[in-house]
């Protein structure tokens, strides 16, 4: 190459590849964007591939129709020569012979639009996915092979064991309020950076909300919001979090609005669900004491005697508020005989009468009613 000569970069005039792979900020986690970009951008990929095999389909066809309309119109035109000319001949013949010229005209017209979208085609510009082309369909790669994905229980097994192993300094991290001392202490326990320490600060928060703590849980969940930004900027970055966290800290420090809004937005979406789980959670464990103090007090046959006093007639009812005997058994015996029996044997099966007792016991299931409705 002479020394007058340059290199003629003309070549790459049209490489795009900044379509969905510029990131505009290495702190912004921006995966699903990318994502959406390179999805729509290979969609138009397809469809243009598509149009183009459908005009050579529609190419191929019409010389196909061409080719068998022509070899019709041949005999039509020898048979004429042979003297067998009539009308219906020569209207056929005249009807095959525009069908050819229109299908010439098609064959044209599809060729034209062929060309055009091949000369559009070297037109689009490279990128990513088009910008090189396999060589080989094999590589052997000395690289340490990708471990298998964990299983639900290998993961909560994990996370038991960190928790219990770190669950003091990881309480500690949740109480720091200045950006400062949280990377400072993330530097001297780079450990605690990972998912096992974010999920950890969740369930503090659901544990400070359940006791009414509202102040500590939302100081813990804006450290549970520090660890997940972290995370999230090493997943992004396809980077160990721990190699990550003061970059995190960094932007933090002087972050612009919308990255200081994103932050907030989550932290408050955070604090709502945790005030949803710590609700659910105190309602299941209410429904449980309920049910376990209503175990206690089943009668011999197995029925609650609160639901089964609720289910008497008002006259019985009044009975056992006043401890009557005799009123008990004259408002069973004003009752139809079958639903006598059917509310006699519910009150026994549920403890509220024993049968033959005396009036020490009567006194007793008395006692037991009056338990029973406060």
């Amino acid at each position: 190459m002479s020394s007058g000569a340059g290199i003629d970069y003309s070549a790459w005039d049209h490489i795009y590849v900044s379509d969905d792979e510029d990131v505009t900020s290495p702190y912004v986690d921006t995966p699903s964007l990318f994502r959406m970009r390179h999805r729509a951008r290979l969609e138009r990929m397809v469809e243009f591939q598509q149009r183009g095999e459908d005009l050579e389909t529609n190419l191929a066809e019409c010389k196909r129709l061409l080719e068998e309309a022509q070899g019709w119109l041949k005999e039509l035109e020898e048979g004429g020569k042979e003297g067998e000319e009539d009308e219906e001949r020569a209207a056929e013949l005249k009807k095959v012979q525009a069908e050819v010229r229109k299908l010439k005209k098609d064959e044209k017209s599809f060729e034209k639009m062929i060309e055009e979208h091949r000369r559009e085609e070297k037109k689009l510009p490279w990128n990513v996915d088009t910008i090189s082309k396999e060589g080989f369909n094999k590589s052997v790669l000395n690289i340490k092979p990708v471990t298998k994905e964990e299983t639900e229980k290998e993961k909560a097994e994990k996370h038991k064991t960190f928790v219990e192993k770190y669950a003091k300094e990881i309480k500690h991290f949740g109480m720091l309020r200045r950006w400062d001392d949280s990377q400072k202490y993330l530097s001297d326990n780079p450990h605690l950076v990972c998912e096992e320490t974010a999920n950890c600060l969740v369930v503090i928060c659901i544990d400070f909300e359940i006791d009414e703590k509202h102040a500590l849980m939302e100081q813990v969940a804006h450290q549970a919001i520090v660890m997940q930004f972290i995370l999230d900027l090493a997943r992004t970055l396809k980077v160990d979090p721990k190699g990550c966290f003061r970059q995190f800290f960094s932007k933090i420090k002087t972050a612009d609005k919308p990255y200081q809004d994103a932050f907030d937005h989550e932290l408050e979406l955070l604090k709502e669900r945790v005030r949803s789980c710590a609700q659910i959670r105190m309602e299941s464990a209410m429904k449980e004491l309920e049910e376990e103090e209503r175990q206690k007090r089943l009668g011999p046959g197995g029925l609650d005697p609160v639901e089964v006093y609720e289910s008497l007639p008002k006259e019985i009812q009044k009975s056992f508020d006043e401890k009557n005997i005799q009123m008990l058994q004259e408002a069973i015996n004003r009752l139809d005989p079958e639903e006598g029996k059917y509310h006699l044997r519910r009150c026994v099966d549920s403890g509220l009468w024993v049968p033959d007792s005396g009036e020490g016991d009567d006194e007793e299931e008395g006692d037991e009613e009056d338990e029973e409705e406060d």
